[in-house]
């Protein structure tokens, strides 16, 4: 049998950072995405993560019918999340700093170059015929470039990010750069453990900033 194609593995320096500060020049990349606002445990996140999922694994499982052109078995990659608030202008921090209930996010899964605007059409028709009790009317797919970025391997719970998130923001200050988290180039989270099978001190998160010189 084939081995799946597993992007964390075949692409380490995007999924697998080391526990120090890397900087990273991240290039256009194809993305399922939804956009919504507050935090993780609320129901308009929830919602939205199950349309993800249900359009990715619609697409996946397209093999056992008509495969697209092109297509090859992979592993879904893991799920990736863009945070902000409107008052990200005041600084890189205050992301971190306001309510949970004011964070705004695009939360995103990588879709293999397959994926194309008529593939995407058809996985929406058929989760609509299949799961119409799943809204996936606000899903897109769109290629997104994040540009030069510093990012490294957070260990623990969600919680416990800034200590991780102070790490990346002292290397930046020390090499010159300037951090551009705001609310056009965004605080970025790819959520490699399940939190649901992970005992929170043993989960692991990539936290990336995106940075300029300054």
């Amino acid at each position: 049998m084939a081995q799946k194609f597993d992007y964390k593995k075949e692409y380490p320096d995007l999924y697998l950072p080391g526990k120090k500060p890397m900087p990273i020049q991240v290039g256009r990349i194809r993305f399922l995405m939804v956009d919504g606002k507050g935090a993780p445990e609320s129901e308009e996140y929830q919602s939205a993560l199950k349309a993800l999922y249900a359009v990715a694994f619609t697409i996946k499982m397209s093999r056992l019918s008509t495969p697209p052109e092109g297509y090859f078995e992979y592993v879904v990659p893991p799920l990736e999340g863009l945070w902000h608030t409107l008052q990200s202008a005041q600084g890189p921090q205050a992301f971190t700093a306001l309510p949970r209930q004011q964070w705004q996010w695009t939360s995103m899964l990588r879709q293999p170059d397959f994926v194309t605007p008529q593939v995407f059409q058809w996985a929406l028709e058929e989760c609509r015929r299949k799961k119409p009790e799943v809204d996936c009317s606000k899903i897109r797919l769109e290629a997104f470039e994040e540009g030069l970025c510093v990012q490294m391997m957070h260990l623990g719970p969600y919680s416990e990010e800034e200590t991780t998130l102070s790490q990346l923001r002292e290397w930046i200050r020390a090499q010159g750069y300037r951090d551009d988290t705001g609310e056009s180039r965004r605080h970025h989270e790819l959520y490699l453990s399940d939190p649901r099978r992970c005992a929170p001190q043993r989960m692991k998160t990539v936290l990336r900033l995106p940075i300029s010189r300054a």
